[in-house]
């Protein structure tokens, strides 16, 4: 799709479109830091709490280029809607970019942005830019380095609200095999308040589950498999991360060459039955035969479906594991940064990433309240479950919450099990 040539043009001749009301850039206050990068915010909108977010997205990078192809061709990312620039300075700092682009669409940040990243020498003595700063609309952003055959390794797209159009334009400028790092702050179509705006932004049609979070993350990920296979390829999700403080809805996908055989594989409906509190998933060719198997048939009311939107892991085991040996190695493991330990946030995505796990959670409460008990112990019931041969763990997305293939109605008899024995 791109030559080594166009790519490397990028940051050896690229000169910035022309920027209204130059600025000259703020000396650094260097009032905040995350993992050792001080920066200055400025006036941009930053906020702490989402600093282990861009831990991951680093930890994802610096392995995706160490084990590319050609290694010794640029490492080149994409900072869409870059703020106060701090995602872009990491990116340089610590994923080992050889050539950032910061882009974001108020021109009023540019001091602060360009003050953040002049710690990196512009053009250094090879006559290679390590980093460039523009003030475009993320659309047209976007479609011109698609035009101009610019394509990039990773590219961050922190967008906000359900800005879903940027997806596709994304894709258009990534190179195969590449990292497109999405966040949606959709809450209310998570949620299931605004089925018309998650239809129209990601393709599927959702109403209110037990699992709303989790259905956030799916909605976004299904939106990207759909528009990648519009284009011809398909995506693996490398991570999906949840954080409450938004709440914000992130993944990392990795554009991968040609059409999935069966999309359908990883993307269809989710139907929860609210009298028994069954999950199940359901195909395209399952449409019009979509029931539960609880005593409650009679009630078609009780049946909430979703979709279609991504049914498959959240995660890859493989390389979230490869992460937690990096941050391990860089010492990130088993510190807290803003009240996440990421050796603990890891060690619950790689067990998420088991294939056995079927989609949703399922809340301690509402298991005890169908069994009429006490809530059991979260590692006691875990680990019941598991000696029962069942898949089980713990959910990053609901703190009180399991996720399992386990069918409810198991679930509550191991539970009242548990209550007898103690």
């Amino acid at each position: 799709m791109a030559s080594v040539s166009a790519t490397v043009s990028i940051h050896r001749t690229f000169s910035p479109p022309f920027q209204p009301g130059w600025r000259a850039p703020l000396p650094l206050r260097c009032t905040h830091s995350e993992r050792g990068v001080s920066f200055d915010p400025g006036s941009a909108f930053y906020r702490s709490d989402s600093a282990p977010g861009r831990d991951l997205a680093v930890l994802a990078a610096t392995l995706h280029r160490q084990r590319r192809l050609d290694p010794s061709s640029p490492f080149l990312c994409l900072d869409v809607m870059c703020g106060s620039g701090i995602r872009a300075l990491r990116y340089l700092a610590q994923a080992g970019a050889d050539f950032v682009w910061a882009n974001d669409a108020s021109d009023a940040l540019r001091p602060v942005v360009v003050g953040n990243l002049s710690r990196f020498e512009l053009a250094p003595s090879d006559g290679q830019r390590r980093w460039v700063v523009s003030h475009l609309d993320a659309s047209r952003l976007l479609a011109e380095r698609y035009l101009r055959r610019e394509y990039f390794d990773v590219i961050d797209v922190d967008s906000f609200g359900s800005e879903a159009e940027y997806i596709r334009a994304a894709f258009l400028s990534l190179k195969i095999g590449g990292l497109a790092y999405l966040t949606s702050t959709d809450w209310r179509s998570a949620r299931g308040y605004g089925g018309k705006c998650s239809l129209s932004s990601y393709g599927a049609y959702i109403r209110p589950v037990p699992y709303p979070n989790e259905i956030g993350l799916r909605m976004l990920i299904g939106g990207a498999a759909r528009e990648a296979a519009m284009l011809g390829f398909h995506i693996k999700p490398v991570f999906s991360y949840y954080a409450s403080h938004g709440p914000i809805y992130r993944a990392m996908v990795q554009l991968c060459h040609g059409k999935e055989d069966d999309i359908s594989n990883y993307y269809g409906f989710i139907c929860h039955c609210k009298s028994c509190g069954q999950t199940q998933t359901f195909g395209f060719d399952e449409l019009g035969q979509i029931s539960c198997g609880c005593a409650d048939r009679a009630d078609a009311t009780s049946i909430t479906v979703v979709g279609p939107l991504w049914t498959g892991p959240l995660h890859d085991a493989s390389s979230i594991t490869k992460m937690l040996n990096l941050a391990v190695e860089w010492e990130w493991a088993y510190t807290s940064e803003n009240g996440i330990i990421l050796q603990k946030l890891l060690d619950t995505m790689i067990e998420e990433s088991d294939p056995r796990l079927p989609p949703g959670y399922i809340r301690l409460d509402e298991i005890a309240s169908r069994a009429k008990v006490n809530s059991p112990p979260f590692g006691t019931l875990i680990n019941s479950l598991r000696k029962e041969g069942y898949a089980a763990c713990r959910s990053h997305i609901g703190a009180n919450a399991i996720k399992t293939n386990c069918p409810i109605s198991s679930c509550i008899e191991i539970a009242r099990e548990i209550r007898n024995m103690r």
